[in-house]
């Protein structure tokens, strides 16, 4: 769980402070922590991967990567571990419920491992944060990754050498913190189109190209 390792003692508690302070709440805010942490969290989630897996190839690896450092799983590791609770945000964000947007959210989550770090060092860093991720490592199918939907769709066209598909936006719906989108998903030859919505783009897109490519396989094999 999360809230095992969290919160943790700061011999500096300044930097927590700045990792929880976002730039609409004042001039010493999270920006380059949350650049610092990004490339920890690649590293630490990389090197547990690279020791669990030890046959799996680049590509396995780094799609599982991208599935558990993505904005929306770490947004749902921020919400947690409440950290909305615990931003600061400017009048505008905390209007517009800046504290429940997912970007405001992984960036913050970011921005805590990187104040970890400066304060206690990257082994001390590694061993609070790697608890974080250990539950979606090990959902994980051994040695593999499943290839998402678009990946999938545009490797089935290119091997029969047709044409990518092209997404289209069909529109943007809800608060800026609880969007809908929807977009097409079109390929042609065959002409299909199919239509996807998600709480992102690349989630609705992701949703159009799994339709497409069901239809495609069913039709086609």
């Amino acid at each position: 769980m999360v809230h095992e390792s969290w919160p943790r003692p700061f011999a500096d508690p300044g930097l927590l402070r700045q990792a929880l302070t976002h730039r609409s709440a004042g001039p010493k805010h999270n920006e380059r922590l949350e650049f610092l942490g990004d490339a920890l969290v690649d590293l630490i989630v990389a090197d547990a991967l690279y020791a669990r897996w030890p046959k799996a190839d680049e590509g396995a690896l780094t799609r599982a990567r991208a599935e558990l450092v993505r904005e929306s799983s770490l947004a749902s590791l921020a919400r947690q571990m409440r950290l909305g609770e615990r931003l600061a945000l400017g009048p505008g964000e905390l209007k517009s419920g800046g504290h429940r947007r997912d970007s405001i959210l992984a960036d913050a989550l970011e921005a805590v491992v990187a104040a970890i770090y400066l304060d206690a060092g990257f082994e001390a860093c590694r061993d609070t944060v790697l608890p974080w991720f250990q539950p979606g490592i090990e959902a994980l199918p051994t040695g593999t990754a499943a290839k998402d939907a678009k990946t999938r769709l545009q490797e089935w066209l290119q091997a029969r050498q047709l044409q990518l598909p092209e997404y289209a936006l069909l529109e943007t719906t809800g608060d800026e913190h609880e969007r809908t989108f929807r977009v097409t998903c079109t390929t042609s030859d065959p002409t299909i189109t199919r239509e996807g919505a998600g709480p992102s783009r690349r989630a609705a897109e992701q949703q159009a190209a799994a339709e497409v490519l069901r239809e495609l396989e069913a039709d086609h094999g």
